[in-house]
């Protein structure tokens, strides 16, 4: 069984993570850990943008990769079969590219639950990879509802 984790290295994605350790131990799964970098839009287009900024967005993603790497190595301790991925591009495009890539059988997300307005503006991750995948999503809800 191939699952993929997405997660986005905020706070919340210790949940997502707690989650698909206990799956892929109980289903013997090789896990995808997975990290997508949104485009930066100092790098769209034909200007690569003053150095301070690509010094700036080089120094986040080398500590994101690192904090990916972290999270691999926690679940290879516990016997995991684990690979990281971290890729720029869509977030919704570049999980479900990745999901028929690699034959996954399950996708793990989570859900923030932010409000109405912010849906409208951004959208939802969890929302876009449940319409566009063809394997089951599992979907974490991160957040405390009162």
């Amino acid at each position: 069984m191939n699952i993929l984790v997405a997660i986005d290295l905020s706070d919340a994605s210790q949940e997502i993570l707690d989650n698909a350790k206990t799956l892929s131990l109980a289903l013997s799964a090789k896990v995808w850990l997975l990290h997508v970098v949104e485009p930066e839009p100092e790098f769209v287009g034909d200007r690569a943008g003053p150095q301070s900024v690509r010094d700036q967005v080089a120094h986040k993603f080398h500590e994101e990769r690192d904090e990916l790497q972290k999270e691999v190595n926690d679940f290879r301790k516990s016997g995991i079969d684990i690979t990281a991925l971290f890729v720029q591009g869509s977030t919704v495009d570049v999980i479900y590219r990745e999901s028929k890539k690699l034959e996954i059988d399950i996708i793990i997300v989570g859900s923030h639950g932010h409000g109405g307005v912010y849906h409208l503006v951004f959208g939802s991750v969890s929302e876009g990879v449940l319409h566009k995948s063809s394997c089951p999503v599992m979907v974490i809800p991160t957040h405390n509802r009162t």
